[in-house]
Formats: C-alpha cells, sequence, structure tokens
C-alpha cells in the first residue's frame, strides 16, 4: 500500500513537471517564439513569460536560426553568413573563384516562418546567382577595382528577392576575388610594366623640372652679375669723377699756393724790375704759376724716361730749348730769391 502511494506521488509529480514545462515559456529578449493552436498560428509571442494551454498550444519549432535543430525562438538580431567559395566567369572569359559574407536580420517573422522552407538555403542560393550575374557583365580589370559597385548590386538583388521571406539583406562585403594562376601571373607582369613606366616617366619629369629650376637659376645669377657689372660700373666711374675733381682741385689748389708763396716772397717792385731787364723770356714766363706746374711735370716724366731700363733713346720734344731755357730761369730766380730774403 506505502508503495503504491509512491508511485503514484512520483507519476502525479511527473505529469506536473510536464503540464508546466508544456503551459510556462520563457521567451528571451530580442527574441520571439511562434504559437500554434491545433496546428495553426495562434500568436507571436514576444519577450517575456508566457502561459500556454497544455497539449493545444504548441511553440512552433524552427530549424535554421540556431545551432542546436529545434530551436521554437526566432532571432531579431543581425545575422551574418560566410559564404563558401563560389566559381563565376566574367565577361571576358576569365574564371574566378569569389568568397564573400552576407548580413542579413529579420524584420516579418511570420513571412520567414510560412513563406519558405528553408530561409538560410534559399539566401545562399540566391547569393549565388546573384553574384554570378553580376560579375558575368563585369570584367576581370573592372571586378577587381570595383568591388564597392559590386556589393551594391548584389544586396539590391538580395534585398528585392528576400523580401517576400521577411528578411532585409543589410550589406554584402566581398573578401575574396581569385583569378587563375596564369592569369595572376600575367597581371603581375603588367603591373611591373606599369611601374615601370611610371617610374620613368616620373625620373622624366624630375628631370626636366631640375632642368629648369638650373635654367631659372642660371638666368637669375646672370642678371644678378650684370646688375652688379652695372652697379660696380657706375660706382668706378663716380670714384673716377669724383678723383680727377679732388686732383683738380688740389692742383688747383697747389697752383693758388705757388702764385702766392712766389708774390710775398719777392717784392712785386723788384721782381719786375729784374725780370723785364735782366731776364730772358723764357725766364719772364715763370711769373706764370700754371707754366711753372708744367714745367716742372715735364721734367718729371724726362726723369722718368731716362730711369726706364728699356729706354735706349730720349725722344726730345721740339721746344726742347725753350723748356731748358726755363729750368736755367728757375734755378737762376730761385737763387736770387734766396739772397735777397
Amino acid at each position: 500500500m506505502e508503495f503504491g502511494l509512491v508511485l503514484f506521488f512520483l507519476f502525479l509529480t511527473a505529469a506536473l513537471l510536464v503540464v508546466a514545462s508544456k503551459t510556462i515559456r520563457i521567451v528571451p529578449q530580442a527574441t520571439v517564439m511562434m504559437v500554434e493552436r491545433l496546428g495553426r498560428f495562434h500568436k507571436l509571442a514576444d519577450s517575456g513569460l508566457h502561459i500556454l494551454v497544455p497539449f493545444i498550444d504548441k511553440p512552433r519549432g524552427v530549424f535554421w536560426t540556431g545551432s542546436l535543430p529545434g530551436i521554437s525562438s526566432i532571432d531579431l538580431r543581425e545575422q551574418f553568413l560566410d559564404m563558401p567559395l563560389q566559381s563565376a566567369i566574367t565577361r571576358d572569359n576569365v574564371q574566378i573563384v569569389v568568397d564573400a559574407v552576407v548580413y542579413w536580420q529579420i524584420t516579418d517573422p511570420l513571412k520567414s516562418v510560412y513563406e519558405v522552407v528553408d530561409l538560410i538555403g534559399g539566401i545562399m542560393q540566391l547569393t549565388v546567382t546573384g553574384m554570378r550575374s553580376v560579375l558575368g557583365d563585369m570584367e576581370l580589370d573592372q571586378c577587381l577595382s570595383s568591388r564597392e559597385e559590386i556589393n551594391g548590386k548584389l544586396r539590391v538583388i538580395l534585398d528585392e528577392a528576400t523580401d517576400k521571406w521577411g528578411v532585409k539583406v543589410l550589406r554584402i562585403d566581398v573578401k575574396n576575388i581569385n583569378p587563375p594562376t596564369d592569369v595572376r601571373d600575367t597581371m603581375e607582369k603588367q603591373m611591373t610594366a606599369e611601374r615601370n613606366r611610371r617610374a620613368l616617366v616620373l625620373q622624366a619629369e624630375g628631370e626636366r623640372q631640375a632642368a629648369i629650376t638650373r635654367a631659372e637659376g642660371q638666368k637669375e645669377a646672370a642678371i644678378a652679375m650684370a646688375e652688379g657689372n652695372k652697379t660696380s660700373a657706375i660706382l668706378r666711374a663716380e670714384g673716377a669723377a669724383q678723383a680727377r675733381m679732388l686732383t683738380a682741385e688740389a692742383e688747383a689748389e697747389a697752383i693758388a699756393r705757388i702764385t702766392e708763396g712766389m708774390t710775398q716772397s719777392l717784392p712785386h717792385d723788384r721782381l719786375e724790375s729784374d725780370v723785364t731787364t735782366s731776364v730772358s723770356p723764357a725766364k719772364a714766363e715763370l711769373n706764370n704759376p700754371a707754366q711753372y706746374l708744367i714745367t716742372a711735370r715735364y721734367i718729371e716724366g724726362l726723369k722718368d724716361m731716362a730711369k726706364s731700363e728699356n729706354s735706349r733713346v730720349i725722344f726730345m720734344p721740339v721746344q726742347s730749348s725753350r723748356v731748358l731755357g726755363s729750368v736755367g730761369a728757375i734755378r737762376e730766380l730761385l737763387s736770387r730769391i734766396g739772397e735777397r730774403t
């Protein structure tokens, strides 16, 4: 009797646990649960605690939303699908291998469950066909350089096709586009030749700029040199002019001092009577101070000619006797001035 009661209580406890598991359901955040009553859709349970009628209400199992089969909640968060390697042929008949990632999100759980049998498989097949269609309309060079354009076209195609499944395709990223080995070798050679051509062009451009810079520098240097020569010539001319002016002023001052000295050293009446009575015409010219300076310089010039090592013959001017007479007159006049003073 006691054993029968224990078995009864155990059976009742198990039944209560089974009923509770069928009645109480907790839906996690960012997920929803499809509830069917007697095989038909009853309600869409969002996150939180829900009470179901046991053996009448039943959650709809979904086999594609998680790693575990038969999970009853549908994830509304953004998900990604890593596509396996797929082959495609471009417009210029080059076979390439493409690797892509699809980011998608469920926007209508009812459509995602009741409008398609295998949602993941459907998205994969749409991606493969759309990728081959887009890449088939482009050449290899355009495929390699226009990934953003390929991503945009694929996203539009998939978004339109999956809209009736309650799925929003957010973006598609083409990770790798691998052409055949022989094509890669040819492309590498082409890129090497292009780099060499660009290097030669840049080198030629640099040499041209350097030549232009050197020419401009030489031009500016020539202009600066010409300006300097002009300035120095002007300065030399101005210096020569000032030197001549100073020399002329010095000579005028010398003449004035000689005249003044000759006048002060000899009384005017005695000098006039002596010069007019006893001095020759050559001596009389000494009254003119300019003639005195000319004679003195003439004598100095003859002395320099006589001292020169290369001069073997001395040419005397036509009026040399007059000059020599003036020399004698200078000596006699100076001796008389010395005696009278």
